[in-house]
């Protein structure tokens, strides 16, 4: 019966999203704001120009891997909403992808069902797809590498890594948690790590980590097998297909998929707190040095959060996600749906209420949020000169991130990531 109740949301979910596109393709037809991404307008020509046997970055703005290109073909040979149905796939893969996780941790059924339900009707992500954004996709498949990490499988998690990054830089800060998580006491050598067989005396024996090694232990501590497996193949598989785009499409590939995005300068539709100073130096030579620096804050936050946390792996990928979003140069509402997909990994784990710290947190990160999105409209519909007003609400929004995940971080049990829920102890970062 409870099987029946996720496929029946699952189900509900796929019909809604078809409505959606349907709806989407009217509303692009005779209104005159478009529901489809603008993004998706520029995947589309990319992938129509693949399928003629141009370069996919002879469209200005293309900024993605030829991969994401080529899987949108269809959109010229079939239909022009071919992608927005591989997304919306994609999208309640995710959905599958987070039930089976919390049930192989040993969550209830029903809060599983509940859990699965803050992704599949969150407005944030049930309209990225149907809008044609590709982000699900991405989702998917850093999903689909825990998943790879929970049963064992080392070298299909190394290899769908190193196929993500290609595809979407930003899952390269989630390296140093996995590569720490595939140590010799989570993976024992005669059998792939059930998750019934852990107690909670491993759990404290390895959270509290009181080893006495020689160097040469701790060499081989560092270095395992299963370690030195996933850094070779997923760097493998990033170099190979990265070198075969570079073979196809030269340093125009290069630097729109991926040199781009570390000196990218944005000065509209962005919450970063850099934004004032983007738009105030916009069109001048800034230094790669000075474009770089910005790193310094999210490099220093994020290897404090994977030390801490790292252990409880889903976690650690939720708090190095909020983090890295809130510290970035360019923010769009699409990258919020990086962490969402990973929200409800971490909810059963929650020791916050819904009321009043609960409301608290969604109702200063959506008021933050809506804050910005009026001054936005302020600037891009009706031209007033609002930049400063817009910059304040970007600190108020950046605040508003850290506020939450201070919350988050303060209320979650933390729990080592092979531990089920019933199994847990409640344990603290050391």
């Amino acid at each position: 019966m409870r099987s029946l109740e996720f496929t029946s949301l699952l189900l509900f979910s796929a019909i809604f999203r078809v409505i959606l596109i349907i709806y989407g393709e009217w509303q692009d037809a005779h209104m005159e704001v478009n529901y489809t991404d603008v993004d998706y307008l520029v995947f589309s020509d990319a992938a129509s120009l693949m399928a003629s046997g141009d370069s996919p970055y002879k469209r200005t703005t293309y900024r993605y891997s030829p991969l994401l290109a080529f899987l949108l073909i269809p959109n010229s040979l079939i239909h022009r909403s071919w992608g927005k149905f591989i997304f919306s796939a994609s999208d309640l893969l995710v959905g599958y992808f987070i039930h089976f996780i919390l049930q192989q941790r040993k969550v209830p059924k029903k809060l599983c069902n509940y859990c699965v339900m803050t992704w599949l009707f969150n407005p944030f992500t049930f309209t990225i797809g149907t809008r044609g954004n590709c982000e699900p996709v991405v989702c998917a498949m850093i999903l689909w590498i825990i998943i790879c990490l929970m049963k064992g499988n080392v070298l299909q998690s190394a290899f769908w890594y190193g196929l993500i990054v290609h595809f979407r830089i930003y899952p390269v800060i989630y390296a140093i948690p996995m590569v720490l998580i595939l140590d010799p006491d989570f993976f024992p050598s005669d059998q792939k790590p059930i998750l019934k067989n852990w107690t909670a005396a491993q759990a404290e024996r390895l959270h509290d980590g009181n080893y006495l090694y020689t160097l040469h232990n701790l060499f081989k501590c560092i270095f395992t097998r299963n370690r030195l497996i996933f850094g070779l193949v997923s760097a493998a598989v990033f170099f190979l297909i990265t070198g075969l785009c570079y073979y196809l499409y030269g340093w125009e590939f290069l630097h729109e998929a991926l040199l781009y995005h570390l000196t990218r300068t944005d000065p509209r539709h962005n919450f970063s707190i850099y934004f004032y100073h983007i738009y105030l130096h916009y069109g001048y030579d800034i230094s790669v040095v000075e474009k770089l620096i910005s790193f310094l804050p999210q490099f220093m936050v994020q290897l404090i959060l994977i030390f801490c946390f790292s252990k409880d792996l889903p976690f650690c990928l939720f708090a190095q996600t909020v983090a890295f979003v809130a510290f970035n140069k360019v923010i769009t509402a699409q990258y919020f749906v990086w962490f969402f997909c990973l929200l409800p990994l971490i909810l059963p784990w929650s020791k916050m209420k819904l009321k009043w710290n609960g409301m608290l947190c969604i109702l200063s990160w959506m008021g933050a949020q809506i804050h910005w999105l009026m001054w936005g409209y302020l600037l891009e519909f009706k031209g007033k000169n609002v930049f400063l007003e817009l910059w304040v609400a970007s600190l108020v929004f950046h605040a508003a991130n850290v506020y939450v995940l201070t919350m988050v971080i303060r209320h979650h049990r933390f729990s080592l990531f092979f531990l089920g829920l019933k199994d847990a102890k409640v344990q603290k970062c050391s």
